[in-house]
């Protein structure tokens, strides 16, 4: 039987609780705020701040940094990093191994194919995300 709770100490040695989602059983800080229709797959993590939408699906081994925002039926493939302050719009669909640079904003239904990387405060359009680079 897994933990409900963990607590994880940050560098500068904060302590920060994580709870176990109920649909998934992936990691969410206690201030992080994931609608109940959320999957957060059971590797997952959700920092503190954070927000996730009604329907998103985080897949394995996603990590969604402080203040980052999923909006609602976003799908995060596995492996996927969102930094502190990206927003992801509702229907984003990002494929493995994405990266998004901090402050990073991806608007509406846009695909963003595998291993590809958003850099830092970058603005990804559907017109655009094809010129990603791995």
């Amino acid at each position: 039987m897994r933990k409900r709770y963990e607590e994880l100490e940050t560098d500068d040695g904060k302590v920060v609780r994580y709870r176990r989602h109920d649909n998934g059983g992936g990691l969410v800080a206690m201030t992080a705020s994931v609608d109940p229709t959320a999957f957060v797959a059971e590797t997952a993590w959700v920092d503190p701040g954070a927000q996730i939408g009604g329907g998103a699906h985080l897949g394995a081994h996603v990590w969604v940094e402080p203040d980052a925002v999923i909006g609602p039926h976003a799908r995060l493939g596995t492996h996927v990093h969102v930094g502190r302050g990206a927003v992801l719009g509702a229907g984003t669909r990002l494929a493995t191994r994405v990266t998004v640079g901090d402050g990073a904003q991806v608007v509406d239904r846009t695909r963003v194919p595998a291993e590809a990387t958003i850099p830092p405060a970058a603005h990804i359009t559907p017109a655009t995300s094809h010129t990603l680079a791995a």
